[in-house]
């Protein structure tokens, strides 16, 4: 989810596509002196930007890039004419990664969401500041659009994107809305089902934070309809057991929902408790890793200056324990 600004040009890719927190997640994937070969999982390839900073950090690097996207294979194809059997690219979701026999690595990074090529592609769906059909797939090769599962999908469905996955508050009206707008075209365009959503939503409240009133309802049928959630909570351990002794995981998150399980995740392998409810005791509990901060990384003021869609990243980082 390396989002970019419409008018600057990041040095690590050529284009309008910024790496979030690029500097951060080099320091701590950069490899150890003296290592003849370096290794590292990009399991979320989007514009390459991370990818090929790391490719040109040191020629020790090697990246092995995954991707559900098939729009990012032009992407991979550049980096490998340039990076030659340093780059190895796979049409994967990450969370499937447990398939894929490439061996260990001394790094991993994750950076979740969506990328800013899929953001601000408006035949993709995912915005409504386009007006566009509502597709929203990372994968547009499978599955089916956002619109068919608002049109199909039972109550339960809709509640689950709405209220838990969009932490919408007036998620009541939202749903109602969705189920009384089937069959009339409405939930079939971007700008239409915004302006459907923003009808049943109404006036932000005083004293709340002003964002559209769509985007809460947007970024849960989203999730839902990904599986994002459940990829992440797959993906992270099968990455941590791919990793060599001392090896970092790396994970950026954009929204509470992604940063919370990979909080639960790194205080897990930290031996630490994984929630307030967790009483187990030290006993029970397995030490692992260690967390590189016990608090989330985010973007300095510069960045946020320069990208300001970096403003919600968070970065947490593990490093495996040699016994393990």
């Amino acid at each position: 989810m390396s989002f970019s600004t419409d008018d600057t040009v990041s040095p690590a890719t050529g284009s309008g596509h910024l790496p979030v927190l690029l500097r951060e997640t080099l320091d701590l994937l950069a490899p150890r002196a003296g290592c003849e070969q370096f290794t590292v999982l990009d399991g979320t390839f989007g514009g390459g930007g991370h990818t090929r900073a790391l490719l040109q950090l040191d020629p020790a690097v090697r990246v092995v890039a995954l991707d559900r996207d098939p729009a990012a294979r032009p992407r991979a194809e550049a980096l490998e004419a340039e990076f030659g059997d340093r780059f190895e690219f796979h049409h994967i979701n990450f969370s499937d990664l447990g398939e894929l026999d490439t061996g260990d690595f001394h790094g991993a990074l994750f950076d979740f969401g969506l990328s800013s090529f899929q953001l601000d592609t408006e035949e993709r769906g995912f915005s409504f500041r386009y007006d566009a059909p509502v597709d929203m797939r990372m994968d547009p090769e499978s599955g089916i659009s956002a619109a068919e599962f608002l049109e199909t999908a039972d109550e339960e469905a809709l509640v689950r994107a709405v209220r838990n996955y969009g932490e919408e508050s007036r998620w009541r009206r939202v749903v109602k809305a969705i189920l009384a707008a089937r069959g009339t075209g409405a939930l079939q365009r971007t700008q239409s089902l915004a302006a459907l959503i923003t009808e049943a939503v109404g006036p932000t409240p005083r004293g709340r934070k002003a964002v559209h009133p769509a985007t809460r309802t947007f970024q849960g049928i989203r999730v839902e309809l990904n599986d994002e959630l459940s990829a992440i909570e797959r993906g992270l351990p099968a990455a941590f057991d791919r990793l060599l002794p001392e090896g970092i995981l790396a994970a950026i998150s954009f929204h509470s929902l992604e940063d919370r399980i990979v909080k639960r995740f790194c205080r897990k392998m930290a031996g630490r408790p994984e929630h307030a409810r967790d009483n187990r005791t030290l006993d029970e509990r397995e030490v692992r890793a260690t967390m590189v901060s016990t608090r989330p990384i985010s973007p300095g003021e510069a960045e946020i200056a320069q990208n300001p869609r970096s403003r919600s990243a968070r970065l947490r980082a593990l490093r495996k324990l040699s016994q393990n």
